[in-house]
């Protein structure tokens, strides 16, 4: 017998008036009442292949004994909506997650499939999943076909990080035109492994997505095919009341992270599985996870900019499935999915395509940690240090302090020639509550590579870079932020910084006696005026450790 819908327990004449009118039929209202989350926009390319997503989506679930409504949220892409103001970027994630709250708890609907697109729209759904914890799939949408140029492959995140050498000359706007003319090839996201890529790795990990849907060219066979299975199986979840805090577990979150760490995924994907995991009441620190699992889990892939290798290549090679075949000895393999079965059963069978491409644990890439935790007296809490798979750089570096409150004066400063080799470049004030909602510190780290000093100056900021970034050695996320009182508030032009990433540890090297005679001084910096939604954001967001959701503690 087929148990009582939460959406018939609030029937009433007035939805049977609007839904009649729609198409709908009495026989109708009895069945599953499924959201299609759709983020479909005009601006940007992440978004224009998702209208027809939904049209084939909500076919698919109608054939499987559903009604689909769709609804629409705001539709976050950084290169457009950090244009104006770069804190709408990472604020966006938490708006995804309450548009999803408004349109599906008010009417009371029994399940949604979010589409899943550009960085911010994957954590902003998964966050609402675990919120609402109704029957949910996540439907990951694909990435971006790239282009060639002088006879290479060229991508998006090529032209992203090529921006720097346009900024110091060593590129003409003539050259970044034409880089600009090939890059995207059609709809989708950034076709390497930034956030959006990672994201969708992830969600693939928790259980959250079809097994072997992650990543997917945007409108190949692959991705049409799963929203076939995801529109079937959604259905069959509202009957079976299968939630996301089923899946969303402790173990899950590990495996998550294990698959990570393992592809060097974005390390913004951290901070997104934090408020996942808080979102979704589980009790789960996922900094420390990431600071524990690191030695352990090998580096088993080099997709770009981590190495040489495309995402078509690891899509090939079985991507995040294959992946997680070869990390099957070190899965928690009883974690539940939405296909109903455990993670060990959904592997049952996989086979690895190429071996060269996702490798085994016995004979990986490589065994030293990319993604690193690191603490300290200057980052008491922690910051985020990511290394590039192959790299030559040094793990230790220890220089004087060069100090900005922003990002314009810090490239001014590099433009003009004033910051040198050995220097440690201190970029503050760009953290949730000083951005507010973090400033981006990718522009002066790709300025720094087209200046000719990668590698010989380290970068340390509280506010957050591209998941494309990782040439010089840059600790991100440093907390607690110079706008909450954090040592970054202290540092002054001269002190020295020593940074050990293989200790896991970033100091001042300051006396404390003068630390502490600074702070009785320190003057804290005026608020910068925000309205509207940048000034909610600012009085509501929790410390990154808490995953910086608008939640109370």
């Amino acid at each position: 017998m087929k148990r009582e819908l939460r959406s018939n327990k609030v029937y009433n004449f007035m939805r049977r008036a609007h839904w009649l009118t729609l198409g709908l039929n009495d026989e109708d209202m009895e069945k599953p009442k499924i959201a299609i989350i759709n983020s479909s926009s005009d601006v940007a390319i992440c978004f224009s292949h998702l209208d027809e997503i939904a049209r084939k989506m909500r076919e698919a679930i109608r054939a499987a004994g559903g009604v689909a409504f769709e609804l629409r949220t705001v539709a976050p892409s950084d290169n457009f909506t950090g244009a104006g103001h770069g804190g709408y970027i990472q604020s966006s994630r938490d708006l995804v997650a309450n548009d999803i709250e408004v349109g599906v708890e008010g009417p009371v609907l029994d399940g949604m499939v979010c589409l899943a697109s550009c960085d911010k729209t994957t954590p902003g759904q998964l966050m609402a999943a675990g919120r609402l914890n109704i029957p949910t799939i996540i439907m990951t949408c694909g990435y971006q076909p790239s282009g060639t140029y002088l006879g290479e492959h060229f991508d998006f995140d090529d032209l992203f990080c090529n921006i720097g050498h346009l900024m110091t000359g060593r590129l003409t706007p003539e050259e970044m035109k034409l880089m600009s003319d090939v890059a995207i090839s059609g709809p989708g996201v950034c076709a390497g492994l930034g956030t959006a890529n990672s994201m969708h790795c992830a969600c693939e990990a928790l259980g959250m997505t079809y097994p072997g849907s992650t990543p997917v060219l945007a409108n190949s066979t692959n991705m049409w095919r799963t929203v076939r299975q995801i529109g079937e199986r959604i259905v069959q979840m509202v009957w079976d009341d299968l939630k996301p805090r089923d899946i969303l577990t402790p173990d899950s979150f590990e495996n998550a992270a294990k698959v990570i760490l393992s592809i060097s995924g974005s390390i913004n994907t951290i901070k997104h599985l934090q408020a996942i995991a808080k979102e979704s009441h589980v009790d789960v620190d996922v900094y420390g996870l990431f600071e524990r699992l690191a030695k352990d889990v090998p580096l088993l892939t080099a997709v770009r900019p981590n190495g040489k290798r495309t995402t078509e290549e690891f899509e090939a090679a079985g991507g995040t499935r294959a992946i997680m075949k070869q990390l099957e000895g070190l899965l928690k393999l009883n974690a539940k999915t939405i296909t109903g079965r455990t993670v060990g059963e959904n592997l049952e069978g996989v086979k690895v395509a190429d071996e060269e491409m996702i490798r085994p644990v016995s004979r990986p890439l490589s065994r030293r940690p990319s993604i690193n935790i690191v603490r300290g007296s200057l980052v008491p809490d922690s910051a985020i240090v990511k290394l590039a798979v192959i790299d030559d750089r040094p793990l230790q570096f220890k220089g004087p302090a060069v100090v900005f409150d922003n990002e314009r004066v810090a490239l001014e400063w590099l433009n003009g020639g004033k910051i040198k080799e050995g220097d440690v470049v201190v970029l503050r004030g760009l953290g949730l509550k000083g951005g507010p909602g973090f400033g981006h510190a990718s522009g002066f780290v790709f300025a720094l590579d087209g200046s000719g000093l990668t590698g010989m100056v380290a970068v340390i900021t509280d506010g957050h870079a591209s998941g494309l970034v990782n040439k010089t050695l840059l600790a991100v996320e440093a907390t607690p932020e110079a706008a909450e009182g954090g040592p970054l508030a202290l540092v002054e032009n001269g002190d020295v910084i020593s940074i050990d990433v293989e200790k896991k540890v970033i100091d001042l090297l300051v006396p404390e006696a003068a630390l502490a005679e600074r702070r009785k001084n320190l003057i804290k910096s005026p608020e910068k005026k925000e309205i509207g939604w940048m000034s909610i954001y600012r009085r509501t967001v929790r410390p990154l450790h808490e995953g910086a959701v608008l939640i109370e503690p």
